[in-house]
C-alpha cells in the first residue's frame, strides 16, 4: 500500500472521523490508491497520526458511500470498476452533460460564471505545484456548480450518481501524461461558450470533454507493456 497520507491537523470545527474519512476519499479519488488495493487500518492511523477508531469508523461511511469494499477475514479495498461499467456509465455521461452544459448557458447567473473563472485560477494555481487532491476536488466544485446552473435538480442529482461511481478512479485521468493540461484548456473553452450564452458550442464543448476524459481513463487502465 503507498505511503503518501499527511498528518490530520485537528484546526478544523469538523470531527476526526470527518477529517480521517475526507483525507482517504481524496487519496482514492486522486489515484494514490488504486482500485482493489487493499487498504491497512494500522498503517492509515500511522500515516496519519491518529488511532485506529476514527480511521475504522471512515472506513466504513466510506464503504457505505461506494469508495472501499470490506471482505470478511481478508481486509478493506478500495473499490474496482470494470472497462464495460466505464463504457456504459460514460455514454450516459456524454448525453447528460451536454444537456446541463446547454441549459447552463441559458441560465447561468453572472455570479455563478465569476465562480467558475475563480475555480480555472484556482485549478492552474494547484496544477503548477502538482497537488492532485487539490484538483481534484475543485474539478468536483467546478462541475458541481455548472450542473446546478442548469437549474434543473433532477438531472443534476442523476449526473451526480453516475460521477459517484467512477470516483474511486477519477483521478486516473487527469493524472495521465499531458491529461490535466488538456482538462483545463477543456474547461476553460466550455466556460468560454457557456459566458458567450451560445448553447450549441457549449453542449458541443460538453460532449468533446465527456469522451476525452473517457479516452484518456481508459488509457490509463491498459497493461503497461513489460520489456
Amino acid at each position: 500500500m503507498a505511503g503518501h497520507l499527511k498528518p490530520i491537523r485537528l484546526d478544523s470545527y469538523k470531527s476526526l472521523r470527518e477529517l480521517v474519512c475526507e483525507t482517504i476519499k481524496q487519496a482514492i479519488t486522486a489515484g494514490v490508491f488504486s482500485p482493489g488495493e487493499r487498504l491497512m487500518e494500522i498503517q492509515l492511523a500511522d500515516e496519519m497520526g491518529v488511532s485506529r477508531t476514527p480511521v475504522r469508523e471512515a472506513i466504513r461511511k466510506l464503504e457505505l458511500e461506494g469508495f472501499v469494499v470490506m471482505v470478511p477475514r481478508r481486509g478493506t479495498y478500495v473499490a474496482d470498476i470494470s472497462i464495460k461499467d466505464i463504457s456504459a456509465i460514460y455514454e450516459i455521461r456524454v448525453a447528460l452533460d451536454e444537456l446541463a452544459a446547454g441549459l447552463a448557458a441559458e441560465r447561468i447567473t453572472d455570479e455563478e460564471l465569476e465562480q467558475l473563472q475563480q475555480y480555472l485560477l484556482d485549478i492552474d494555481k494547484y496544477a503548477a505545484v502538482d497537488d492532485m487532491p487539490k484538483i481534484v476536488e475543485l474539478d468536483t466544485a467546478f462541475h458541481d456548480l455548472l450542473y446546478n446552473a442548469s437549474r434543473n435538480a433532477r438531472l443534476r442529482d442523476i449526473i451526480n450518481n453516475l460521477r459517484t461511481q467512477l470516483t474511486t478512479i477519477r483521478g486516473r485521468s487527469m493524472s495521465y501524461p499531458g491529461r490535466l493540461a488538456e482538462t483545463i484548456a477543456e474547461h476553460r473553452h466550455l466556460v468560454e461558450c457557456i459566458a458567450a450564452r451560445d448553447v450549441r458550442k457549449a453542449r458541443t464543448a460538453a460532449r468533446s470533454h465527456i469522451e476525452n476524459a473517457e479516452h484518456t481513463l481508459l488509457l490509463s487502465m491498459k497493461p503497461k507493456k513489460t520489456k
